[in-house]
Formats: C-alpha cells, structure tokens, sequence
C-alpha cells in the first residue's frame, strides 16, 4: 500500500515566500510510482495523514519556511502579484486561462482554525490508521488551510435576489449583527470548498476564520470569522462551508468574481476538454506555510476510479503545508457543479500530491 501524508505534515522555519518571482518551470516530475498508487479509497486513503501546518499564535506559522524538506527554496511557486503570462507553459499562453488563475486566485481564502474537535475519530472509517488531530482535542493550536469561494447569494429581510426564502433567517447573522440591536437586513453568504482533515465540523467551524483578498505580505487583513460547514465527507476528504458579511464592498467583490469565474472557466473547458488527456495540465492557488498566495502549475499523473462517478487525481503540482483544501484545476474536466474542482489533500511519500474525491464527466 502506498504511504500517504498531508503537506500539512511536513513542517520547517519561515521567512517569505513572495521573493520568488523568477520564473517557475512547469513541475513535469515523474517518478514512475504509478505501480504504488492505490485502486481504491480504502487502500489510497491515508498512512501518516495529517492536517494543516500547525502553530499556537500567527506568528509560529511564520517559522516554518526556510528549511521547507519538501520544496527547500519554494522555486515552484509564483506569488500571485507577480505572476504573468510568462509563467504559463508554451503552447498554453492564452489570456482565458491566465484570467482564469487570476480570478481563481482572487477567491481563494486561507483557512485557520485553533481548535480540534472532541468528535474526530480516532482512526480513518474502516481502517487502523490516525486520523488527524485526535489526539489534540484538549490542546489549542493554529492550523492553517486554503480554500475557495465557489458561490454568493444575496439576501434582503430573508428572500435572495433569486426569489427564494432563507431556511432560517430574515437578518444578517455574522458575528457583529448576532452581537447588535439592529443587524443588517442585506447580506451575503458564500459558499467556501475546503478539506475535512482541515475543519471537521461545525465545533471546529466555530473557531475558524476565512482570511480574503491575501494577495501580498502587506496586504489589508479582510477576515470572515462566522463559518458553518454542510455535507462535511471524511472519506472524500471535503467540507462545504457557508460564511456570511453585511459588508456590501466584500459581498459585491465576491459576487461579481464568482460571476466572472464561472464565465472565463466555461471558455478554458472548451479548449481543453478534447485535449484534457493529452496534455494534463493542472494549476492550484494556496496559501502555503500559511503565507500570501501562490500559483504553482504542473500536470496531473493518475485518475483514479473511487465509485462509478468520483475519481481522485495525482499530480505533480507544487503544494506545502498549507495547501490543503486549494481547488485542484485539472484542465478540462468538470464536477457536478460546473466549475467546481477537485481539492488537494495531501502528498505520497515520493512528493507526488493526490486530491480528494470529485465526480467528473
């Protein structure tokens, strides 16, 4: 059986990863491991699993960069504010999929949670093997994530802009209109993908904060810290989460890049559903060792049949402590959603990274 971790595993000392801003090659590493690779869920699933770069304040994540043993030097990665066209491979240097990586980007949130919930199991479903963060239920630690805004609806006394009624409430529930006499009656909810191993539960959601818009080091803090995780699957390694602001400059800005994103990815799928199994290309945007975006671009090895619709890929994409729960593009494949993608999960033992579940068609 093939060995298994997250990158969230694997930890060194930090300094900033935003120097970085040569030129980073194409990652087409092959290390002929497609023998190892498991068949199915249970066997794939999760020798030394653990989940995101741990620290006890903000500033501890800041210390785990410079003796990175998985990517020593990070020279995969290209900081968001400095990624250009150039960056893209030959042949793939197109201004749909650059504005794709670019928009995607502006989506991503990093994902920190400081406590584990008394509800994980002790071992992954049907197996012996640890889950993450069992052992740390009476401990309070920082973990770090990625994540991605894939929807916004808008919501005015209860009804969105669609016509249709909210389950369960008529005003703003963020943390500051909970807390007010008067909360808003306008308000926008976004729905985030990201990992199980990272936010098990709404426990852990509780004490989780959604940072946006981390483009650079010096980049203005946005936070959402009231978060809800739905249809959270330990085996396929996702949890959908819902977060809410009254903020109308956030709830627009989201809105109207969900929007652009799902247009410019039905532009980039055209191109590249023909050719999806040819040319393999696959990109991510993370927040790696907690810090500000990065894009990392590399092409995908395995699909690996889970049931009769859901596969998970390996890849050669770059990813770090940190990444986990990042949308894995696989270029021109699709979900049930649409756009909706593949998360990272963790790494095996040979670098080689593998995702969580998606459908596919």
């Amino acid at each position: 059986m093939a060995s298994f971790q997250s990158d969230d595993q694997i930890q060194s000392d930090h300094t900033s990863i935003a120097s970085n801003t040569e030129h980073a090659p194409v990652n087409d590493r092959n290390d002929n491991n497609t023998a190892n690779l498991p068949m199915t869920l249970r066997d794939e699933k999760r020798s030394d699993l653990n989940a995101a770069l741990i620290g006890e304040s903000e500033a501890d994540l800041h210390k785990y960069l410079v003796g990175c043993r998985k990517n020593p030097g990070h020279t995969q990665f290209i900081p968001i504010d400095t990624f250009t066209m150039k960056h893209l491979p030959e042949g793939n240097q197109d201004d749909d999929l650059y504005e794709l990586i670019k928009v995607t980007a502006d989506l991503t949130v990093r994902v920190g949670v400081t406590i584990a919930s008394p509800d994980r199991p002790e071992f992954w479903p049907e197996t012996t093997q640890p889950y993450p963060f069992y052992n740390m239920m009476n401990r309070s630690n920082l973990r770090i994530g990625s994540g991605r805004v894939w929807r916004v609806s808008q919501y005015q006394d209860g009804l969105s802009t669609s016509g249709s009624t909210h389950w369960g409430y008529t005003k703003c529930w963020c943390r500051k209109c909970e807390a007010s006499e008067s909360p808003s009656n306008v308000w926008w909810e976004f729905d985030v993908e990201a990992a199980a191993h990272v936010v098990f539960d709404d426990i852990e959601a509780s004490q989780t904060t959604l940072r946006l818009f981390y483009d650079r080091n010096d980049s203005p803090v946005v936070n959402l810290d009231k978060v809800r995780v739905y249809n959270v699957n330990i085996e396929h390694d996702t949890c959908p989460m819902k977060s809410v602001t009254c903020d109308q400059n956030v709830g627009r800005k989201l809105n109207e890049l969900c929007l652009h994103c799902k247009d410019i990815w039905e532009k980039v799928w055209n191109k590249y559903s023909k050719s999806r199994d040819e040319q393999r290309l696959t990109f991510l945007v993370a927040h790696p060792h907690g810090c500000s975006k990065q894009v990392s671009v590399g092409r995908w090895k395995d699909k690996i049949q889970v049931d009769e619709d859901r596969y998970k890929f390996t890849y050669t994409t770059c990813t770090c402590p940190g990444s986990s729960g990042a949308a894995v593009f696989c270029l021109g494949y699709r979900g049930w959603w649409g756009l909706n993608q593949c998360l990272h999960s963790g790494s095996l033992k040979s670098k080689i990274n593998y995702s969580g579940v998606s459908s596919d068609f």
